[in-house]
C-alpha cells in the first residue's frame, strides 16, 4: 500500500496529557481527583483525605511499572491516569540507578552520568503512559515547584518557577505533555487569601506551555481546564 494512502486530514481530538506543578498545599491532588474517573499512582503520602481510587503507595520504580502495566493489560473503567508526584518518583528512579551501579548515591556515578542513565527509566514510564493515552486515557502528572535562578536576555537575573525535576527529566516531560500548568494564586504563591489559579503560558517568572489555544490564566479547577481544552479542540 502506498504511504500516500495513510495520510489523514482534520483535527484528531484526543484526551489531554497534562503536567501540573505548584507549591505544597496549593491543591494539585484535589484538582486531579476531579478529573474524569481518575486512578492515582502515589509516590508520596497525601491522599488520605481525598475520596479517590488509588494504588498502594509505591516504593520502587518496579512497582510503578507493575501498576501501569496492570492498567494497560487488565480491563478497567478508569479514564484519567494520575502520577502523584513526578519528583518523588524521580527519587525512586535515582535509587534504582544507584543500585544498578553498586553505589549508595546517584552522584557517586560521576560526571552526571547517573542522570543520563535515569532517562532510560523515565522513558519506560513515558512509553507505558503513551500506550494508555493511545487507549483513550487522559494523562495527569503532578509535581512540586521550585524557584531556580534564570537569566533572560531582556531582563536582569531573576527566579523562575519550574517543576522540581532534574533538567533532563524536565525536558523529557515538557516535550511529552500537551499542557504544562503552574498552579499558584492570582496575587502570588505567598498570598494565601487570593484565588487559586493555573498559568498556562511561559513567562520569565514561570515555565508553562499549551498546545491548545486556551486562556493564559484559568481557575485551579478540573472542569474549567477541561472545558477550555475541549472548546479549543472543537473550534
Amino acid at each position: 500500500m502506498s504511504r500516500l494512502n495513510t495520510i489523514t486530514r482534520g483535527k484528531r481530538v484526543r484526551p489531554p496529557r497534562i503536567l501540573v506543578y505548584g507549591m505544597e498545599g496549593i491543591g494539585k491532588s484535589t484538582f486531579a481527583a476531579n478529573f474524569p474517573a481518575p486512578v492515582f499512582i502515589p509516590t508520596e503520602d497525601g491522599l488520605d483525605n481525598i475520596d479517590v481510587a488509588s494504588f498502594p503507595l509505591v516504593t520502587s520504580i518496579e512497582e510503578v511499572f507493575e501498576d501501569l502495566d496492570a492498567l494497560v493489560l487488565e480491563e478497567n473503567d478508569f479514564q484519567t491516569i494520575v502520577i502523584d508526584s513526578l519528583d518523588w518518583l524521580e527519587r525512586l528512579i535515582w535509587n534504582k540507578v544507584a543500585t544498578d551501579n553498586k553505589v549508595d548515591n546517584i552522584e557517586k556515578i560521576g560526571y552526571g552520568k547517573g542522570y543520563t542513565m535515569a532517562l532510560n527509566y523515565w522513558q519506560s514510564v513515558v512509553d507505558r503512559l503513551e500506550v494508555l493515552h493511545g487507549k483513550g486515557r487522559a494523562i495527569l502528572l503532578l509535581a512540586h515547584a521550585v524557584a531556580e535562578d534564570y537569566t533572560d536576555p531582556e531582563v536582569s537575573n531573576l527566579k523562575r518557577f519550574t517543576p522540581r525535576l532534574n533538567k533532563l527529566a524536565r525536558s523529557l516531560f515538557m516535550e511529552y505533555v500537551d499542557v504544562t500548568l503552574l498552579a499558584t494564586r492570582r496575587l502570588g504563591a505567598a498570598r494565601g487569601d487570593s484565588e487559586r489559579i493555573v498559568r498556562t503560558e511561559a513567562a520569565p517568572q514561570q515555565v508553562a506551555k499549551s498546545r491548545y489555544p486556551i486562556p493564559d490564566v484559568l481557575p485551579l479547577d478540573a472542569a474549567a481546564v477541561l472545558t477550555a481544552i475541549r472548546n479549543s479542540q472543537n473550534s
